[in-house]
């Protein structure tokens, strides 16, 4: 599942007519040593899914699928590649700007949309890309420095807290101190996340059993008060860690290896991410964070998963190195409040 997480997913939209020389020219740019690419097909009334490859390229989905399929898997950008003259896509066009994903166009679709449109000629072929949340070299090499900085300083703290609540949490439930689970990151991307284990050994078991308590409308999160899968309750070693948000501790090595930001939105577990719908895969639009505007603006009393949506992409829209950084000291000032925490 983790193999080549260094590139970038690329999906290529185009007919069958067309499969061929599109995935020839994809590789003739170069797209193929960059991207891990794949291939849908949007023939009209095609409905299931074609199986097979195109000059090494995995046909992935087709027809009534493509949507679905962009939805639900680790997709970074998509190029579209349709035959000339034919009526561009703009609601399937506008559903990809939705979930924050960067969109490319053969130039020959002269009718695309004009936001935010940028050209890019290589190889006798030109391409008009559109993205929503443009950030520049700088601006990303600011955020990243910030968490270099705090996630260094993060795991130090991480090492200091391993020592002096790793042995409580064993002999409070034999068991492994760190918890690792499969999240989803930025656009769909899977990675490990890690904590300190604050819950039963059997917490995952319980949870399929605890569903109908869950207080996120709609089921997109789970989270509910006096969760019994907490080691000792809420005046035990879970509780207490959850209350100050030392579990969380461990995500700053998630901020080092770059799966995760100081800032940005919560990941959701696999199960949450197949219940998404395109508007809440926004939220993911860029690296998730161990903090963000959700956590600093009541926590647990958002019961509204569409509020988190809400405020995950108002952050994502609005997003400074400034922002973060008030973000961070905000969120100390909760932490030690204890304001809203699980």
């Amino acid at each position: 599942m983790y193999h080549r997480q260094k590139l970038r997913s690329l999906v290529i939209v185009t007919v069958r007519t067309m499969a061929a020389a599109v995935t020839d020219k994809a590789k003739s740019m170069g797209f193929k040593s960059r991207y891990l690419v794949r291939l849908v097909l949007m023939d009209e009334g095609v409905t299931q899914t074609v199986e097979g490859a195109e000059n090494d390229v995995k046909i992935a989905a087709s027809g009534d699928e493509v949507m679905e399929y962009i939805c639900r898997e680790w997709v970074d950008e998509v190029l579209i590649a349709l035959p000339d003259g034919s009526l561009f896509p703009n609601a399937f066009y506008r559903c990809l700007i939705e979930m924050g994903v960067i969109v490319h166009v053969w130039a020959f679709q002269e009718e695309m949309p004009k936001d935010r449109r940028r050209k890019k000629t290589g190889r006798g072929c030109t391409i008009v890309s559109s993205v929503v949340y443009r950030r520049s070299f700088r601006q990303m090499a600011c955020k990243r420095m910030l968490d270099l900085a705090g996630g260094a300083a993060g795991c130090l703290l991480t090492a200091v807290f391993t020592v002096l609540i790793g042995p409580v949490i064993f002999l409070s439930s034999p068991g492994p101190i760190f918890f690792a689970q499969t999240r989803v990151g930025k656009n769909g991307k899977p990675f490990r996340m890690y904590k300190f284990r604050s819950m039963y050994p059997d917490a995952e078991k319980q949870k399929r059993e605890l569903l109908e308590k869950n207080q996120i409308t709609g089921g997109m999160m789970f989270k509910m008060d006096d969760d019994p899968r907490i080691i000792g309750g809420g005046r035990g070693i879970g509780g207490f860690i959850r209350r100050y948000s030392i579990d969380e501790f461990p995500q700053f090595w998630n901020v080092l290896k770059g799966d995760m930001s100081l800032v940005g939105s919560r990941p959701p577990t696999v199960d949450e991410w197949m219940k998404y719908e395109g508007r809440h895969r926004t939220r993911l639009a860029d690296k998730p964070g161990i903090t963000g505007l959700w956590q600093i603006s009541g926590r647990s009393k958002i019961k509204d998963f569409e509020e988190v949506v809400r405020l995950d992409k108002e952050y994502i829209e609005n997003w400074s190195v400034k922002e973060d950084i008030k973000i961070l000291f905000k969120t100390v000032k909760v932490v030690l409040k204890k304001d809203g925490a699980w």
